[in-house]
């Protein structure tokens, strides 16, 4: 594996066990939260870096089913991700306190509170788009050279209930609350361990990657049907 690669897979893992860790904001105490914060938008940084050629290729091609929605998700990630770091510089107390900002701290805290929801859904939706790409690396890091029938049901199976649990934590943690402003301040249960936290929003992770793999291979399916009933209906024509 190359070493592009290697630095590539390396920021996209730091990102993910970045994004449940962001989400721990007082758990985890405000200077630790505005310093990881930084990290990430480094890691947002090289990690479009390496993906320059999308923007390049954004007006190239045709826009079918799969390459909208993954080109929405990915624009409104970018949206989102401009706007965490700028209100967060806006509330700063530690990293940015330096510089002062005479009004706007309440506007920028509801931003950044919807931003980070948001953010964090659609991030894990963005890694359930390519989830058969990573799985593909996976295999080619481990040396998976047979996907044997068990070991397949075996992971959907587990996939399917680390999601059902996803769902419930979802509802639990009050994301609908916070990604339509219902509430305006995250609650947070200071007595509760930290383990017990991030087993909830590691299964959200996984509820919104499970979503967006399935969502992608529903779409490949369709326009692979539809592809086939174009031929299908072409070659009855010229029959």
């Amino acid at each position: 594996m190359s070493a592009k690669r290697n630095i590539r897979m390396a920021t996209d893992i730091a990102m993910t066990i970045l994004l449940p860790i962001l989400m721990a904001y007082s758990l985890v105490g405000e200077a630790v939260h505005e310093w990881l914060g930084i990290v990430m938008f480094l890691l947002f940084i090289i990690h479009h870096a390496f993906n320059w050629r999308w923007y390049k290729n954004l007006v190239r091609g045709p826009y079918l089913p799969m390459r909208i929605l993954s080109a929405g998700v990915n624009l409104l990630l970018v949206i989102i991700m401009v706007t965490l770091p700028v209100s967060g510089i806006i509330m700063a107390k530690h990293t940015f306190h330096f510089i002062h900002f005479r009004s706007g701290a309440a506007s920028a805290r509801l931003i950044h509170l919807l931003a980070s929801y948001w953010g964090f859904v659609l991030m894990c939706l963005h890694l359930g788009l390519h989830w058969g790409m990573v799985l593909g690396m996976v295999r080619r890091v481990m040396h998976i050279t047979e996907d044997l029938l068990w070991r397949t049901w075996l992971s959907r199976i587990v996939a399917a209930f680390v999601a059902a649990y996803g769902a419930y934590a979802f509802f639990v943690r009050g994301f609908t609350e916070y990604m339509f402003l219902r509430t305006q301040f995250v609650f947070y249960d200071f007595g509760e361990p930290l383990p017990s936290f991030f087993m909830d929003y590691l299964a959200v992770m996984a509820l919104f990657v499970y979503i967006g793999h399935y969502m992608a291979e529903g779409i490949a399916r369709y326009s692979k049907r539809k592809k086939t009933l174009f031929y299908e209906s072409l070659q009855k024509a010229r029959d």
